[in-house]
């Protein structure tokens, strides 16, 4: 995940900024660079590589402003070079990006068209270019700014600074976190508080769709529209050594909100979103050459793994297994010698998992391991690693782990797909598109939690519920299921929806909340006829659609709208409200939500 930081300080603040940076090196990054405003003018150092890199540069040729940001990059666009790393400039503006502009080729090609000469392959670039053409008709950099904003589509955090504006600096949040540090006669932009814990712990985090104007003795907060704002300013608890919660009440909310950052970091890694396509791994894995794959893992993970079925027997023709892990290697099933076993664990330290990992390696397959954590043990009994980069989750009820390990299980049925010749170059690039947009999506949803509060004081009250899905969305339902079972102790099964009349139709009746996941989608017909058998029994249906729930054609308690979105990229979009469904019920019920009763987060005993 990138890493922002922004400095208006009283003396040189490049070798501040490097240090803040090396807070933010669990996120994970590839290159890094700084730009300052010295003399009136923008200058920066870039280096591929770690940061002991950006730092060797800056002992050869200092950096000495006052004003300045810097930034570690994941890359996305592009591949992980000097040319590539950011911050970005033109002669008059310099910014640091942490995200995805989707829109960025339209935007491009207008730019390029009126003169425009790009000099990296990424997409941040186009918003260096569309601040400077607008200073350039006269704007002042906020206006300039602003007007930039209105044109950008996608997830993201930016920090920018102006040549000859030595007291300005100017951050924006869309999706990705960004704080402001207060200090004395210093101001402070960080993706997050510690990275800026040694400078201050006075803090203010911006709410989404915020940009901020900071001199070194105040901060203007504005909204989407323009219009001033206020924001609170707290006192942080983070330190250098720590993962801090910011503004959030407990680390589940906070990692559920992480999600659009960590995903659009997690798919950049495996897919090339300026080529439209997934990155070539046939060094790794060769799909062509194989007829069969395991896929195991336990709890979430495991629904993970029932996701990723679906993906790959429907776009790469490709027969897979799914065995919860604890079960798999007692089943002494047979599988055939150079098979692919896929193994999911967020810890990659998950003892029946990788009891699971050494049996399918007995079996003579070859191991590729889905963990968010490279130096674990099941990441070195492993022939590939695929890491998920969700950065540290401390809720033991698993959120952004979870989405991280469906992107890169989508990512890979690209790649199946693409090497069996099931997907061509124009559905790949559908589908790499279709993935770019799900960070924009989870925003938009996070955006209004107002409903899930409100349903959650009905839950509460419940002591059965049932969540219904078909097809790849019935893991889902029961993902839903497990997420309220574990935080808010209530009792929640989910089913196949088809499934509804071969028994747990006994169980509706009035004091029974059904949950639907419902994307309107080939299936979605077949989904509301098991939506009516509910609501003519008393169910109280709880609607999840893209959909009108008038649509369902039956009374409907509550319905939570999702934004419409290509299907193959459903399962990421639909977990979002079943997490914050199950999320605000336990808060309700005051129930320990990140340290559930009896719940451990790595489980590493049988």
């Amino acid at each position: 995940m990138c890493g922002i930081v922004g400095i208006l300080g009283r003396d040189a603040v490049a070798a501040d900024i490097v240090d803040a940076l090396k807070r933010l090196e669990y996120r994970g990054y590839d290159s890094a660079g700084i730009a300052t405003v010295q003399d009136g003018h923008l200058d920066r150092r870039r280096a591929e590589g770690k940061l002991r890199n950006l730092e060797a540069l800056l002992n050869e040729a200092p950096l000495v402003g006052r004003t300045g940001i810097g930034h570690t990059r994941w890359a996305t666009h592009g591949p992980p070079t000097e040319r590539n790393a950011h911050p970005h400039m033109t002669d008059g503006v310099s910014v640091v990006h942490n995200g995805i502009i989707e829109n960025f080729r339209e935007l491009k090609d207008e730019l390029t068209a009126s003169g425009t000469t790009f000099s990296t392959d990424t997409d941040t670039e186009v918003v260096a270019h569309l601040i400077t053409r607008e200073r350039n008709t006269g704007a002042s950099p906020v206006d300039a700014v602003h007007a930039t904003l209105k044109r950008l589509e996608g997830a993201f955090a930016l920090a920018i600074v102006f040549a000859g504006e030595d007291n300005l600096m100017i951050g924006a949040r869309n999706g990705p976190p960004l704080a402001v540090g207060h200090g004395t006669g210093e101001m402070y932009l960080g993706s997050d508080a510690v990275a800026l814990a040694p400078f201050t712990d006075t803090i203010t985090y911006l709410d989404d769709g915020d940009w901020v104007i900071l001199t070194r003795d105040s901060m203007d907060v504005r909204d989407a529209e323009g219009n001033a704002v206020e924001r609170a300013v707290t006192k942080s608890v983070a330190s250098a050594l720590m993962v801090d919660k910011g503004n959030h009440r407990h680390f589940m909310i906070k990692e559920i909100y992480e999600q659009p950052e960590v995903i659009s970091h997690t798919l950049s890694h495996y897919l090339d979103f300026a080529k439209g396509e997934v990155r070539d791994l046939s060094g790794s894995i060769d799909f062509s050459k194989i007829s069969r794959v395991t896929i195991s893992a336990c709890g979430t993970a495991y629904y993970a793994g029932m996701i990723a079925k679906y993906w790959f027997e429907k776009y790469a023709r490709l027969p897979v297994d799914v065995d919860v892990a604890s079960e798999m290697r007692y089943r002494e099933a047979p599988m055939e010698d150079g098979g692919l076993t896929i193994v999911v664990s967020q810890s990659g330290e998950t003892a029946d998992t990788l009891a699971a990992l050494r049996y399918a390696k007995g079996e003579g397959q070859k191991i590729a391991s889905v963990v968010n954590v490279r130096e674990s043990t099941i990441a070195r009994e492993s022939d590939v690693i695929l890491p998920t980069l969700a950065g540290p989750e401390i809720g033991v009820a698993s959120t952004k782990a979870f989405t991280c390990q469906l992107s890169v299980l989508a990512a890979l049925t690209l790649l199946a797909g693409k090497q069996r010749g099931r997907i061509d170059a124009t559905q790949e690039r559908r589908l790499v598109e279709a993935l770019s947009e799900v960070p924009r999506h989870i925003t938009t949803i996070l955006k209004d939690e107002a409903p899930y509060e409100a349903l959650a004081q009905d839950l509460s009250r419940a002591r059965d519920v049932l969540y219904l899905g078909r097809g790849i969305n019935f893991p889902i339902a029961m993902e839903g299921a497990l997420k309220l079972k574990e935080i808010s102790y209530i009792h929640a099964e989910g089913y196949a929806a088809g499934e509804l009349k071969h028994g747990p139709i006994a169980l509706i009746d009035e004091n029974v909340p059904v949950i639907v996941v419902a994307p309107d989608d080939d299936l979605f017909d077949k989904t509301i006829s098991n939506v009516q058998e509910v609501a003519a029994r008393g169910g109280r249906i709880v609607f999840i659609s893209e959909t009108d729930a008038e649509r369902a054609g039956c009374p409907i308690a509550a319905s939570l709208p999702v934004p419409k979105c290509d299907s193959f990229v459903g399962p990421l979009i639909y977990t979002v409200p079943v997490q914050l469904l199950a999320y605000h019920t336990a808060v309700f019920m005051g129930t320990d939500v990140d340290q559930p009763r009896n719940l451990a987060k790595s489980v590493t005993v049988e």
